[in-house]
């Protein structure tokens, strides 16, 4: 099963937000199947721009951590289709376009969920369910992947 991860998680496991989530973060990304993620650009993008603005994170700094993550799992690029399918989404679901883009990227790419704290926790589009693996309640998608 393909796994795409939202920018908020890669965030988390940068060290931005509380310690909880920050450690929470971590370990779900060490237990996810690496040949299993995928990392839409457009997150590296909102990534670095969160790590430069609210971080305040020099440029060098950010650059090596986005290439990292770059480094660490499958990069999806994003696609004429897919940002049509965003603006769909836009209009449709009222999703913030951003974040639309993402959803769409992880839908092109096959992946079976999207791992997120910034849609509503369960909605499906296209095959890709969203999880927050932060709620209370784990996801049964998400607890399969991580047994395996």
């Amino acid at each position: 099963m393909r796994v795409a991860l939202d920018t908020n998680i890669l965030a988390y496991a940068e060290g931005l937000g509380d310690e909880l989530r920050c450690s929470a973060a971590l370990q779900l990304i060490a237990q996810l199947p690496v040949a299993s993620v995928v990392v839409p650009a457009q997150t590296l993008g909102e990534l670095t721009r969160v790590l430069t603005g609210k971080a305040r994170r020099s440029s060098t700094a950010t650059r090596e951590a986005v290439l990292g993550w770059a480094d660490s799992f499958e990069v999806a690029d994003s696609s004429w289709t897919a940002f049509q399918a965003a603006l769909d989404l836009l209009v449709d679901h009222q999703l913030p376009m951003w974040d639309a883009l993402i959803l769409a990227v992880a839908a092109e790419n096959r992946c079976r969920l999207l791992l997120s704290e910034d849609f509503q926790d369960g909605f499906t589009w296209r095959g890709v369910t969203v999880v927050d693996p932060f709620a209370k309640l784990r996801s049964p998608l998400l607890a399969g992947l991580l047994t395996h």
